[in-house]
């Protein structure tokens, strides 16, 4: 990991996260306290803020480690941001199920990134434990990249409804759910007066569970590039942070990324086998980050020139 001297690594760890944790309550705390629907351009500019900083962490880590584990950065962050495009689709169908306002949408999204920040390390930490134990774990998560990749070739359309998912059945058996919608979690129920949680709530949690199961595809793609937990953890926040303020964009652009989910499918292969051939013949770091890249602009150029082809037949149906 990253190697400062005279410091331990203990407080570079505690360092990132306090300093992540400053960032979040400064956008949401302080530049969006207003609850409400990030236009476009504001969306486009927090994005960009975002990336910004990740850069600028990036540079640190070349300055301190080198190219290598700063290429390794960039690499899982690149893999984790594109990975992300995909969950960014779901999160749109659950607010659309649920009928959540705009306005509201940013404050589920951010306690939704600090629920993911909490689930990302511990799975990074059970994942580098484990792997540590048993190295031949990682040919497991090379199998398991190829698969998934391989079965979003066979993707069907979309037809995920958020209310039938078992967290949502789970939730309605043990809490009351109010039908207040005033953008508040937690309420006294409007019968009974009793504690209650509000649909944006069990929203929160539905987005906690689906980006629970795509970290399971992203996390080992990571892995497959790098083996150091410090880089992985923090390729893997920096590229989360800025889901909040991409996601406002994909709202008025997804059309756009008719192609994408093929590029990404293609990207998990290309990592998969990656791991599973890494004991026989290693893939240099910039040739790992030449081919996600490559795949990225090939197939989001496919999405920006055909993709209105393809949307208009599927309209015609």
């Amino acid at each position: 990991m990253i190697n400062i001297p005279g410091v331990n690594p203990l407080f570079i760890w505690i360092g990132f996260i306090v300093m992540i944790l400053f960032f979040l309550v400064l956008d949401l705390g302080f530049f969006n306290r207003k609850r409400h629907a990030l236009s476009v351009k504001e969306a486009v500019i927090w994005t960009g803020v975002w990336f910004s900083l990740a850069m600028i962490f990036n540079l640190f880590i070349w300055y301190t480690s080198g190219q290598k584990m700063a290429l390794e950065f960039f690499t899982g962050y690149l893999i984790e941001k594109a990975l992300s495009v995909d969950n960014l689709f779901v999160i749109l169908l659950i607010f659309s199920s649920f009928k959540i306002d705009p306005k509201h949408q940013h404050r589920i999204l951010f306690w939704g990134i600090i629920g993911a920040i909490i689930m990302r390390g511990l799975m990074i930490g059970i994942g580098s434990a484990l792997i540590s134990a048993f190295h031949w774990i990682l040919y497991l998560f090379g199998a398991f990249l190829i698969y998934a990749g391989i079965k979003i070739f066979f993707k069907k359309e979309d037809t995920y409804d958020p209310h039938d998912s078992f967290i949502v059945r789970f939730i309605n058996k043990i809490v009351p759910v109010s039908k207040k919608m005033d953008g508040n979690l937690f309420v006294r129920h409007e019968s009974h007066g009793r504690f209650a949680i509000t649909i944006l709530f069990v929203a929160l949690l539905v987005i906690e569970f689906t980006d629970l199961v795509f970290a399971f595809d992203s996390i080992p793609a990571i892995f497959g590039i790098t083996l150091d937990p410090f880089i992985v953890f923090t390729s893997n926040i920096f590229a989360i942070l800025g889901l909040r303020s991409l996601y406002f964009v994909i709202l008025k652009a997804h059309k756009y990324f008719v192609y994408l989910p093929l590029g990404l499918g293609c990207i998990l292969v290309f990592i998969g086998i990656k791991m599973l051939i890494e004991p026989f013949l290693e893939i240099h770091i910039l040739v790992s980050l030449a081919v996600v890249v490559f795949l990225l602009v090939v197939f989001t150029l496919a999405s920006v020139f055909f993709g209105s082809k393809k949307k208009s037949r599927k309209d015609h149906r």
